[in-house]
C-alpha cells in the first residue's frame, strides 16, 4: 500500500470511530468534527486526535461539553479544536444563549 493509501484508510478509519462510538451524543459531535476537519490535520494532530478517541465514550463528551475537566494529557491543541467546532454548531442552533 501506498503512503497516499494509507493515509486515505488511515482517514477513513478515523472517520468511522468518531461517528460510532456507541454513545450517539459524541457520535454527533466527533462525526462531523471529523467529517470537517481531518483532511487538514497534520499527522501528530490525527495521532492525538486517536488517542483522545481512546478515552470511555462519557468522559470524552463530559470534556467536551466542559462538564468535567479535561485531563493534562488529552488538553492540547486537537481537543481545542473540537470544543471549539461543537461550541460554534451550539451557538448556531441556540443564538439566544450566546
Amino acid at each position: 500500500m501506498t503512503e497516499t493509501a494509507e493515509h486515505a484508510a488511515r482517514l477513513r478509519r478515523i472517520r468511522y470511530r468518531a461517528w460510532h462510538r456507541g454513545f450517539r451524543e459524541a457520535d454527533l459531535i466527533l462525526g462531523p468534527f471529523a467529517d470537517r476537519h481531518v483532511e487538514n490535520l497534520a499527522p501528530a494532530q490525527l495521532d492525538a486526535l486517536e488517542a483522545l478517541m481512546e478515552a470511555p465514550d462519557q468522559d470524552l463528551y463530559d470534556w467536551i461539553i466542559g462538564r468535567r475537566p479535561v485531563p493534562a494529557a488529552h488538553d492540547g491543541e486537537v481537543f481545542g479544536l473540537i470544543r471549539a467546532f461543537r461550541d460554534d454548531a451550539h451557538a448556531a442552533r441556540n443564538p439566544h444563549d450566546v
